[in-house]
């Protein structure tokens, strides 16, 4: 069993940038790949970015892809998202999630996929 724990959220003026981490538990995090999603009101949950276990393999939503960076640390138990150029649609809870399929190198962008999720941090982008 992973625990997820989300922090970096708040409010930032469009065109700022944020930098979201996600600290787990568990001696499953590093071999497992991570993602991040979110959700604004009223809409589905949706796929922003993902992290293969190793690192080496990386996928983004086309939304976000060129100002969002995904990254982890192993040894730290810890994935973060670095969000630059930030937009108003960029508003929304932002949650980690891993999935429980070891030193697999696919990166998925779908939820189903995914067996641990955090709590959400708020995002707030203000235009």
């Amino acid at each position: 069993q992973v625990q997820l724990v989300e922090s970096g959220g708040g409010l930032v003026q469009a065109g700022g940038s944020l930098r979201l981490s996600c600290a787990a538990s568990g001696r499953t995090f590093s071999s497992n790949s991570m993602g991040w999603f979110r959700q604004a009101p009223g809409k589905e949950r949706e796929f922003v970015a993902g992290i293969s276990w190793s690192g080496g393999r990386t996928a983004y939503a086309p939304s976000v892809k060129g100002r969002f960076t995904i990254s982890r640390d192993n040894a730290k138990n810890t994935v973060f998202l670095q969000m630059n150029s930030l937009k108003s649609e960029d508003t929304g809870v932002y949650h980690c999630a891993g999935r429980d399929s070891p030193y697999s190198s696919t990166v998925s962008p779908n939820r189903d996929d995914y067996a641990w999720w955090g709590q959400g941090t708020q995002v707030t982008v203000s235009s």
